[in-house]
């Protein structure tokens, strides 16, 4: 098949590409590297600075349409897939949809449906937008509201979730929100994940090696400040078991980098589930202490591991798992280990990539059987 992975989230959509290759598919990512990160891509996108900055990249797409048709399969990472208003997206995902055959909403993130029920139906215990029945009023997830509630972009959400041919949901979270509303189109497939050969456990844990990334300006949103509170108070009380770093708005290379060496992470306080850069650590052997509930398990069908140190959304739970670890530095290595077999299992990019292949072969099949 010949592919076209449009737009970029923490590198789902460049680790998605790569296995598809390994199967012998033509593919072709077109992304701005999502932003700061600068994941990799064929073709970038990236909105050129400055107030001129949207028009210049308006022409730029312009002169890439060609480029982009005559695919059987275009992949949405977001219904907007390109840096530009939502008023301006339903001309390009109009051009996609007459041009190729197949176009596939990715449910990965931040959009209309994951705003309005986690904000109104509440199905999750907690969320970005919820805390059991009241909502959360951190500016970022007001600010999300406001874009997402009553404006183009819902419109823009909405036009393309009824009318493309199928969607994809990379967490638990999101499948819930897309699953409900559109049964017979809905598929959930794991992040893929490219393991790391080198992998090691630490076998002789004598102090607490602890990571942390720190996103930019969306420290509350993310939870990141109470991690990080518990984690500063676990290390004044035991100094000389636990160590910390942390990265602010690095790109993704540095980053990458950055965690190696550490024994866990302090990821997204409010998830239910493990996200890239959570399985991207637990791929090397680190723990991830963050979002590990029952349902992320469940939709995996893993009945055996459990290698997420799951916390709730508040300071005492982060605090009390943190001093658990320390306490028992023995689970390290075993909870390291199991994170490692917990990716190769379910996040392997090239088995993530044949659930890939095998959706958008149906999806294909559906529709031509439909005509």
């Amino acid at each position: 098949m010949r592919i076209l992975l449009i737009g970029e989230y923490s590198n789902v959509h460049a680790t998605l590409a790569e296995g598809l290759r390994t199967l012998g598919h033509e593919v072709t990512v077109v992304s701005d590297g999502d932003k700061w990160k600068n994941y990799p891509r064929d073709i970038d996108v990236a909105r050129p600075c400055g107030k001129m900055g949207g028009f210049r990249l308006l022409v730029k797409l312009y002169t890439l349409l060609p480029k982009m048709r005559g695919y059987d399969v275009v992949q949405l990472i977001n219904p907007i897939f390109f840096e530009l208003k939502a008023e301006r997206m339903f001309f390009f995902y109009q051009y996609l949809r007459r041009h190729n055959q197949c176009v596939i909403l990715g449910a990965f993130g931040m959009d209309w449906y994951w705003v309005h029920t986690c904000t109104y139906e509440k199905p999750l215990r907690y969320s970005d937008f919820n805390l059991g029945n009241t909502v959360r009023s951190d500016k970022d997830a007001i600010k999300e509201q406001h874009e997402w509630l009553n404006t183009p972009k819902e419109h823009l959400n909405k036009m393309i979730a009824n009318d493309c041919d199928g969607i994809v949901t990379g967490l638990y979270e999101y499948h819930v929100c897309y699953a409900p509303i559109f049964p017979d189109k809905t598929r959930f497939i794991p992040y893929p994940i490219k393991i790391v050969a080198s992998s090691q456990v630490n076998n002789s844990s004598k102090v607490l090696r602890l990571f942390i990334g720190i996103s930019k300006n969306r420290s509350a949103y993310k939870g990141t400040d109470i991690m990080l509170q518990a984690a500063q108070t676990i290390i004044d009380k035991y100094p000389d078991k636990v160590e910390l770093k942390f990265a602010e708005g690095v790109p993704y290379t540095q980053y990458e980098q950055m965690i190696n060496d550490s024994d866990a992470i302090l990821d997204q306080l409010y998830s239910y589930t493990p996200a890239m850069n959570s399985l991207l650590a637990m791929s090397k052997g680190i723990i991830n202490i963050g979002g590990g509930e029952p349902e992320n398990y469940d939709i995996l069908n893993e009945n055996e591991l459990r290698p997420i140190i799951n916390v709730q959304p508040n300071y005492d739970s982060v605090y009390h798992e943190l001093e658990q670890l320390v306490l028992h530095l023995e689970r390290i290595p075993i909870l390291q280990q199991q994170s490692i077999t917990y990716v190769e299992r379910h996040h392997d990019y090239r088995k993530v990539a044949r659930q890939y292949e095998k959706f958008y072969l149906e999806t294909i099949a559906r529709k031509r059987s439909s005509n």
